[in-house]
């Protein structure tokens, strides 16, 4: 039986963009004429799968309908929620629509995530759908890069597939004890069927199923489109599915994803993404030139600039401050000095240096070996003449 997969694209993603009203969902974030929700559906584009389920607000249903039109996927669904009540209702609400068989696998995915291997990630889904048996729950998981506080963790018994318990975003400290006990992030990537969904759900949430099921009940359906009745789906308390399913029961089994994954959800994550990948934006226009060493503008996006800085020897940029814009350095080459107002750092290679609107700083290498940064700039104004100069050993300041 072919795999039926529910894209969950309710998100909002305000990390990226704190101080913007105005920014856009991340799944849907142009990070060089491409975005997530299309990876998404890239890595559903296979013989194994059903034509997909778009979970999400009704707020974003013109971005979904723009971008599966672009991307030419011609037969889904979509179902709307009135209001974002996060990703157990959201799971839910797709598993209970009349039409999905009670033996039927369903996988759910976040849109916001990024997968190198497509074949990798298929061939793990189809290994392990086919040995489901009633009430099974495969999660997956994603092996450690660095102790990070930004996702969410979980422990197997003995190294097998058998979930032993999770942990909920952990401070770094606890993370690294994680790491060396070979705990896996949470992807956020669940394969189950939908009797199992509703079995778990009537024993361990009723109240939600009861909501949910009369909002589904009383939805509008037209054309390709199920809108969630709004009053029944507005009585349902927020709740993650980790919090109101995979926490209270037993038995949940793991697949260990082996392919680079990253959910994009920090500057550090998409600077680090640019690194990897600048040379493809690499050309004569973008590269300019100053005394203390070169810039590359490597894209520009809404609201975010992103930029290689080299540093030479003895190179220092000026002691600055900038009125519009923040700015996040991702160090990937040499030992940079770094001023930041009182401050004096020395980051190591893989830092991350976050530089507030309006805070002086500056960049010094005292070093042989150039320093490399991936620079980030968040702001609605993104441009050159956003510097304010306090002190320049190249003699720019005007008097």
């Amino acid at each position: 039986m072919k795999i039926l997969p529910v894209i969950i694209c309710g998100g909002a993603g305000k990390r990226l963009f704190p101080e913007s009203k105005n920014y856009l969902p991340k799944q849907f974030v142009d990070f060089g004429n491409w975005n997530m929700f299309q990876k998404t559906l890239e890595r559903i584009n296979s013989s194994i799968y059903l034509p997909p389920i778009i979970s999400t607000n009704i707020k974003y249903l013109s971005l979904v309908k723009k971008y599966l039109k672009k991307y030419q996927v011609k037969k889904y669904n979509i179902v709307l929620e009135p209001v974002k009540k996060n990703t157990a209702p959201a799971i839910l609400a797709t598993s209970l629509l009349a039409n999905i068989k009670s033996s039927q696998p369903m996988i759910f995915l976040p849109s916001d995530q990024l997968i190198e291997s497509k074949i990798k990630f298929n061939a793990a889904v189809k290994k392990y759908a086919t040995k489901m048996s009633y009430k099974d729950i495969f999660i997956f998981g994603i092996k450690p890069k660095e102790p990070s506080d930004q996702y969410g963790y979980f422990l197997r018994k003995n190294n097998s597939i058998e979930v032993s318990n999770f942990i909920e975003k952990p401070n770094k400290f606890a993370a690294k004890k994680l790491m060396k006990k070979k705990a896996l992030w949470n992807a956020g990537i669940f394969l189950t069927t939908k009797e199992t969904l509703v079995y778990q759900f009537l024993n361990n949430q009723k109240k939600l199923f009861g909501d949910c099921l009369n909002s589904v009940k009383k939805a509008l359906k037209k054309n390709s489109c199920i809108y969630l009745e709004k009053k029944s789906f507005s009585k349902i308390k927020p709740i993650s599915f980790d919090c109101a399913i995979l926490e209270k029961i037993k038995n949940i089994k793991s697949i260990k994803l082996i392919t680079d994954w990253s959910d994009l959800g920090s500057w550090k994550a998409i600077n680090a993404l640019f690194k990897k990948n600048r040379l493809k934006f690499y050309n004569k226009r973008n590269l300019f030139k100053r005394p203390w060493g070169t810039y590359r503008n490597l894209y520009k996006g809404k609201n975010f600039l992103i930029k290689e800085l080299i540093v030479f020897k003895n190179g220092c940029l000026s002691l600055q401050k900038h009125k519009y814009r923040s700015e996040h350095w991702l160090i990937f080459g040499g030992k940079p000095e770094i001023t930041l107002e009182t401050k004096i750092l020395k980051p190591s290679l893989d830092d991350l240096v976050f530089i507030p609107k309006g805070s002086i700083h500056r960049i010094r290498n005292r070093f042989k070996q150039p320093v490399k940064i991936i620079e980030a700039q968040i702001g609605k104004i993104l441009r050159e003449s956003d510097i304010i100069r306090f002190d320049d050993i190249y003699g720019r300041i005007k008097k």
